[in-house]
């Protein structure tokens, strides 16, 4: 089960196609549950959400309201209250995919291994998870490779591997459990928010307080699936979410700010700092490879635009990640030095900045 939950990504090749089965399409089973006996009424979107790990509420209404989610064989809409041996389906107009991850001879930025875990590198441009069409030459698909000869590791084992995530386009540190001892560990720690991690982020504008703290559900934005939207924190919509973010640098049009999250939300630094008036600088999802700081004229323009080109993606990277050894209880703690294409784009801004 993926930590986005498995409608998120069972769902998410459809939405470029538009969420919607016809009557004269062939569907294929994805999911089958039976309903246990004794479970007194309850809509089949609150049941789903509370039998299906990680799997959002909302994620769930979007699959009834297509025609995706059957019972008894056939298609019910969110409200629908299940009962005891009811057989729920989610058929989807695509055939299953095989998800089993194979081996895959490719590079692997290793700063951290004993016999427990290890830490590595991804850089931006490096899909970490298979799904969403992204099938081959995953973060995990290199794992695999480089653990071919434990026999204890099997990449298709959930107990086992990484522990956490970040998006393609984000550059940074991620941990790796070899045993399930050690990633049930670890992922307490994530969970309890024991773990120290910081992100490094360009945002667009001049924040005006020097440090905060940003609380807000995060769930999948109404209007466009792939985006995250926040809610708010007394709602039912999405997962509670914290970001403290601190001002490192400011230059005029643009802050430099570090994050530690309290959560790990998908998108979370990218929606949170989005919701209050910040995109992060170059993130096309979430608006900011628009120019939404600055001047006018043609020449600023073309600062930008070459801004651009330096660093093609959002401006963001995980820095630091800290984590009490899962044997010997050790506090370990891992830096990374920004990658070339954020560490010009500060530069550049710098500059500028300096002449002022």
């Amino acid at each position: 089960m993926s930590e986005d939950g498995f409608f998120d990504d069972e769902l998410e090749l459809l939405d470029d196609g538009g969420l919607q089965a016809s009557d004269d399409q062939t569907l294929y089973e994805h999911l089958r549950l039976e309903v246990d006996r004794g479970q007194v009424p309850l809509r089949i979107d609150k049941y789903l959400s509370e039998h299906t790990q990680h799997s959002s509420r909302n994620r769930i209404q979007q699959a009834a309201e297509a025609g995706f989610l059957h019972v008894n064989d056939r298609p019910v809409k969110s409200n629908y209250k299940v009962r005891a041996g009811d057989v729920i389906t989610l058929m989807l107009d695509r055939p299953h995919y095989d998800s089993t991850i194979v081996p895959e001879e490719m590079p692997l930025d290793v700063r951290y291994e004993d016999q427990d875990l290890m830490v590595v590198y991804k850089p931006a441009g490096l899909v970490v998870h298979p799904g969403c069409g992204n099938f081959h030459g995953t973060l995990v698909h290199a794992v695999a490779w480089h653990l071919r000869s434990l026999p204890t590791y099997d990449p298709n084992d959930p107990q086992v591997g990484l522990v956490h995530r970040i998006d393609k386009d984000t550059s940074g540190l991620l941990v790796v459990a070899k045993t399930p001892e050690a990633k049930s560990c670890l992922g307490k720690q994530f969970f309890n928010h024991d773990t120290r991690r910081s992100y490094v982020a360009l945002v667009w504008g001049n924040i005006t307080d020097d440090e905060g703290r940003i609380e807000g559900n995060i769930g999948r934005d109404q209007r466009d699936r792939l985006r995250m939207a926040v809610y708010p924190p007394d709602s039912e919509i999405g997962k509670p979410a914290v970001t403290h973010y601190r001002v490192l640098e400011r230059y005029g049009y643009t802050t430099l700010v570090e994050c530690r999250l309290e959560t790990g939300r998908t998108h979370q630094i990218r929606a949170h700092m989005t919701h209050i008036g910040h995109p992060l600088f170059a993130d096309e999802r979430y608006g900011g490879c628009e120019i939404r700081r600055g001047e006018r004229t043609a020449s600023y323009k073309a600062y930008i635009q070459n801004c651009f080109k330096l660093c093609p993606r959002q401006a963001l990277h995980a820095q630091t990640l800290g984590f009490r050894h899962p044997t010997t209880g050790e506090q370990m703690d891992f830096t990374s030095p920004l990658p070339d294409d954020l560490q010009q784009l500060i530069d550049k801004w710098r500059g500028v900045y300096a002449r002022q």
